[in-house]
């Protein structure tokens, strides 16, 4: 079967072969025809579906010697002894007599293989040919119609009169970016376009027939001429700005439209700091490192090298000295987007506790002949002095401790629950006494929370010291000790903050001096600076605090009763507020004053004022829009006539840089220009011109009249004496 397969198949290809052979003098002469009467656009595309159309049918016709074709063939040929359908059968549904003939057909094709491959049609072939070459030198060599009469030849102008206006047969521009942009050359046949700045332009137009001359006009009034070369016109320019252009030759073009063509410029590489992720960031004491992370990009592509600038603060207040450094870093990733990394040594650099680090990464694009920069915000390490590290070391001590400190409130409610659990087992007289010790314990944590709301309620206790505050670890019986120490703080005279409020206690034997505040203070009063400097609380996490208190007063008084089964509603309430009151924010505000640094007196200012005027900036006049683009706008809405459109144009290339689209405007000014009686065209500069005007500023809006019922309101006002 092998070689009658391969026998098969070069049959298939030389009808395919032939197939093509056929069509494409045709496809040629077709070509020709559609560049001789509607241009190379127009002979592109027929070109390309005539070849589509050629191996469409080349593969259709080679398709048709399927396997009945081959077994008809092999038939006719007598070599298959009529048996060449056993060929295509499955040999294990046939008989044996079936196989054998089977086999025996095979071995005579393979002994002489007949040739199935049709006879090449020279006749037709050359017929095709001869044709398809004859039309297409016909088309392309045929003189063009001057609609002259014969014999004729008066006047050497008439021809190019009665043949009419040019026509563009085909358009083509090439575009040459800059090697920094990185894309290659490519070539459009449509002639706006949308490049990079600074990309060199090459223009080649074909004409129906050649003009005496031809030029590009651009809006501005610049012109580029062009040159005949092999019956292409062909002109080259560099795009700086985006500009409008059509093409104008002489005789006039049949159609003249505008082209647009955009320039996009090369834009400044940006950088994004990455970490840190705040501008300011307060360092750690003891920090020996800083890590920093920058991402760049650009449109086109940044330089792979980057400048890190480091600048060091020493001394502080008017005594500060800068110390500059910069390090080259390499970055990682695409060219559009690069990624640089660097971690900062603090002790290389000479930072010390009260210095700032400030780091500033600069990044250079591709742009040729000279790259553009971008740099990043500058990002600040600041290293806390001694001072302010020991002003956070203790507010960090106080967020540990406080928790602790409000902890105390669980062992309450732990210790009432294991009473409940014993009532059966204890006398009634022991059980209301455990019960009693319990509330006290209740009343003396109560009283510690609200010195913390600066209250002083019943002669509360002195708080202990802060290692000494009762825990979920410490035991509730020691509350007894703090209560007997209460009643003997009263009986000595003295409330529960050591002031002296009785006629003996405090500094009796000293005077007290008149005009002396701390004296007066310590006889009249007494101040409250643990509550005040110790937390301030906002006003919320206040109002949680005193809701606390109110549950664990009422606790008090149930365990005070012998009810501990009622106080543990309350005290379990007090417990929630006391959990939130764990999650507040608290600020520690440290009474110290402030400490500034020695003023440098050869460093002030001298105090001499010659010279100096007042600072306030006068009011720059607004300044009112162009009579003669108003009045250009009111003629176009009127329709009493054009407005100037040389002078239109002269204003818009004035003032390009403030308008929202300087080019739209341009376009509707030549369009009008192309194209006078166009109604819809002056709608369009007008609308064009209404963006550009000045926008009036925002007033006062008017109060509406008063209606009847309002006046009389108003007389009646008048009236009153």
């Amino acid at each position: 079967m092998t070689s009658l397969q391969r026998t098969w198949q070069r049959a298939r290809r030389r009808r395919a072969s032939i197939t093509l052979l056929l069509g494409l003098p045709w496809a040629m002469a077709a070509t020709a025809l559609a560049l001789r009467l509607a241009g190379f656009d127009a002979a592109c595309m027929v070109a390309m579906l005539a070849l589509l159309a050629c191996a469409g049918v080349a593969v259709a016709r080679a398709r048709q010697m399927d396997p009945r074709w081959l077994q008809r063939q092999l038939d006719g040929s007598g070599r298959s002894e009529d048996s060449a359908d056993l060929l295509f059968a499955d040999v294990a549904r046939l008989n044996p007599l079936q196989q054998r003939q089977r086999a025996h057909v095979l071995a005579t094709l393979e002994r002489t293989m007949p040739d199935l491959r049709p006879r090449w049609p020279r006749v037709a072939l050359a017929l095709c040919w001869a044709g398809g070459l004859a039309i297409a030198l016909l088309a392309l060599g045929w003189p063009r119609s001057t609609g002259m009469p014969a014999g004729s030849s008066a006047t050497a102008t008439a021809p190019t009169a009665a043949a009419g206006p040019l026509q563009l047969q085909s358009t083509r521009l090439q575009i040459d970016a800059p090697a920094y942009t990185g894309p290659a050359t490519r070539t459009q046949n449509a002639l706006d376009a949308k490049v990079a700045a600074d990309s060199r332009l090459s223009w080649s137009l074909r004409f129906d027939r050649a003009p005496s001359s031809a030029w590009l006009q651009f809006h501005d009034g610049r012109r580029l001429p062009l040159r005949e070369h092999d019956g292409h016109w062909q002109a080259q320019d560099v795009a700086r700005t985006p500009v409008l252009y059509r093409v104008v030759s002489e005789p006039a073009l049949a159609s003249t439209r505008l082209y647009r063509l955009d320039v996009v410029a090369d834009r400044a590489p940006s950088v994004r700091v990455l970490e840190p992720a705040a501008s300011l960031v307060l360092g750690t004491p003891g920090q020996r490192q800083w890590t920093l992370r920058f991402e760049a990009s650009d449109d086109y592509g940044v330089a792979a090298q980057a400048k890190l600038s480091i600048t060091t603060t020493q001394g502080s207040g008017e005594n500060i000295t800068f110390v500059q450094r910069s390090v080259t870093l390499t970055g990682s990733g695409e060219p559009t987007t690069r990624r640089f990394a660097h971690t900062l040594d603090l002790a290389a650099l000479g930072a010390q506790p009260g210095n700032d680090v400030i780091a500033q990464l600069e990044v250079r694009d591709n742009h040729a002949p000279s790259a553009q920069t971008g740099r990043s915000s500058s990002v600040i390490l600041r290293l806390p002095t001694t001072e302010v590290a020991l002003g956070a070391e203790l507010e960090g001590r106080i967020k540990k401790t406080l928790p602790a400190y409000f902890r105390s409130q669980r062992q309450i409610i732990i210790d009432a629950e294991a009473l409940i659990r014993q009532r059966r087992s204890l006398a009634a007289d022991d059980f209301i006494k455990r019960s009693d010790a319990i509330g006290v314990d209740q009343r003396i944590l109560r009283l510690r929370y609200g010195q913390f709301l600066g209250e002083e309620s019943e002669g509360a206790p002195q708080p202990p010291p802060t290692s000494d505050l009762p825990t979920s670890d410490t035991p509730a019986a020691d509350s007894h000790e703090h209560d007997d120490e209460h009643q003997h703080a009263q009986d000595d005279g003295h409330d529960a903050h050591g002031h002296d409020h009785g006629g003996t206690g405090g500094n009796a034997g000293t005077p007290p001096v008149f005009g002396s505040a701390t004296d007066v203070l310590s006889e009249y009063g007494h101040t409250h600076d643990h509550a005040e400097a110790a937390t301030l609380l906002d006003p919320q996490t206040r109002a949680t605090l005193k809701a606390a208190l109110d549950q664990m007063w009422s606790a008090e008084g149930e365990l005070r009763q012998g009810r501990p089964e009622q106080a543990l509603p309350f005290a379990h309430k007090a417990l929630g507020f006391i959990k939130q009151v764990q999650q507040a924010e608290r600020i520690y505000l440290a009474r110290v004053g402030p400490e500034l640094p020695p003023i440098d007196e050869g460093r002030r200012l001298g105090g001499d004022r010659t010279g100096l005027a007042s600072r306030e900036l006068p009011l720059a006049a607004r300044t009112a829009p162009d009579p003669a683009i108003v009045e250009a706008w009111q003629q176009l809405g009127d329709g009493d006539g054009t407005p100037d459109l040389d002078a239109l144009a002269g204003w818009q290339q004035r003032h390009a840089a403030f308008l929202p689209d300087a080019l739209d405007l341009a376009a509707a000014i030549e369009q009008l220009r192309i194209e006078p009686d166009c109604s819809d065209c002056r709608q369009r500069l007008r609308a064009q011109l209404w963006r550009a005007l000045q926008r009036p500023l925002p007033q006062v809006m008017r109060r509406t009249a008063t209606d009847a019922m309002g006046q009389r309101y108003l007389d009646a006002l008048e009236a009153q004496p």
